[in-house]
């Protein structure tokens, strides 16, 4: 379903699933009949996509080489869906699937917050899609799952992550010292947040120009 012909452009549940919409972008779980298309993306897109993700450890398979593994990955983030631990998307555009928007980490009680990440196809970058999605996800997380805080952590010269939130003008933290294990080694990362007293100011704005009905 493309994004623009969707009636409220917002969220959907139904027989199929959850679904988000933005003006150009779908967002919605992966399954195990996605296994081709997001295989093909990662593989296409190691060079660009590894530097920047956690090393994986050599006794763990490659989802990307093995549709069974996939599956059981898929299952994993469907169980972490029912328990509202985390919440991860598959980014489509088109109709065909371009990378995922994640939100991660969800923590209930005091501090209702949860960290976002996210990926896309490199021949994708430069569109605004992953800010939209994003945008999406912030939505999602504000309006439905009534959390107060997102976070989104990026190592400083990680250029094309920063675009994401320098276009969303998310307010930046500071600098976080080695924070991250990131493809076998400890980073540093900027760490960007929004509140939800921050979203309400500036919901209107930002579903005007990244949402398909402009309505908040």
């Amino acid at each position: 379903m493309n994004a623009a012909h969707h009636p409220s452009n917002t969220s959907a549940v139904g027989a199929v699933g959850l679904r988000l919409y933005g003006k150009r972008v779908v967002l919605r779980p992966l399954n195990a009949q996605d296994f081709s298309a997001w295989a093909e993306c990662r593989k296409h897109n190691a060079d660009w996509l590894l530097r920047w993700e956690p090393l994986r450890p050599i006794t763990q398979p490659d989802p990307a080489n093995d549709r069974d593994i996939f599956a059981a990955r898929c299952n994993i983030r469907e169980r972490e869906r029912q328990t509202g631990t985390s919440y991860a998307f598959g980014l489509f555009v088109d109709n065909a699937f371009c990378g995922e928007v994640n939100l991660n980490n969800v923590i209930r009680g005091a501090m209702q917050c949860a960290t976002v990440g996210y990926w896309i196809d490199q021949k994708r970058a430069g569109n605004g899609y992953v800010a939209e999605a994003v945008t999406v996800l912030l939505k999602f997380a504000f309006d439905e799952l009534h959390l107060h805080r997102i976070e989104v952590c990026i190592i400083p010269r990680n250029t094309n992550s920063l675009r994401v939130v320098e276009k969303l003008e998310l307010r930046n933290e500071g600098l976080a010292e080695r924070f991250l294990e990131i493809n076998g080694l400890w980073e540093d990362h900027y760490r960007f947040a929004m509140t939800t007293e921050e979203w309400m100011t500036r919901r209107g704005e930002l579903t005007a120009e990244w949402l398909a009905t402009g309505k908040a």
